[in-house]
């Protein structure tokens, strides 16, 4: 068996449906591999899961914390991450890893503490990117570190759930856009 074939199987197919929609048996099926054979590899349908969600992480939400730690002002690393949102490909179907953080509850437990463990991570990148912007002068908002970070990536997850909804990029832009507006504002 190629695990890491498998592993590209596993991710596309949980990034494609919803995690919880697709059955170790499908996956299998469309890898051309024995459920035993992947069981050996991975262990279990939750070392599964938690694999394809770390490919993912190294993928995809590598380039958010890049843009994030990219030293650059405010306003630029807030376009960078509405053109992450908004237009980058990857995301016409959504994030595997905001589909899994919303239906963690169905996951098993080692894939459900590695979202946690990444969510806290984004959320600590979020929160040090203000902080760096707020030290630098050009982040003055009121709001509270924490409260900006989490607001921030609240915001970045709804523009790519609906995105995944099939939501007109140009309106998720616009309405992006005016929702990061208050953290530029004096």
């Amino acid at each position: 068996m190629d695990a890491e074939a498998v592993l590209e199987v596993a991710m596309s197919a949980y990034w494609q449906r919803d995690p919880a929609d697709v059955s170790v048996n499908a996956i299998c099926q469309m890898a051309g591999v024995s459920k035993p054979s992947l069981y050996r590899e991975f262990g279990s349908e939750d070392g599964l899961t938690r694999a394809a969600l770390d490919r993912y992480a190294g993928r995809v939400l590598s380039d958010v914390f890049a843009i994030l730690q990219g030293g650059k002002d405010l306003r630029a690393t807030l376009d960078a991450l509405v053109d992450f949102a908004c237009a980058d490909p990857r995301m016409e179907t959504g994030c595997l890893f905001y589909k899994m953080r919303a239906g963690k509850h169905r996951l098993g437990p080692e894939t459900r503490a590695r979202v946690e463990e990444i969510d806290a991570a984004a959320h600590a990148a979020y929160a040090a990117f203000l902080q760096s912007r707020r030290d630098a002068g050009d982040w003055p908002g009121a709001l509270s570190v924490e409260e900006g970070a989490t607001y921030l990536g609240e915001q970045i997850a709804l523009a790519i759930t609906q995105r995944a909804s099939g939501v007109d990029p140009a309106r998720i832009r616009a309405m992006l856009e005016l929702a990061l507006s208050v953290l530029s504002r004096p």
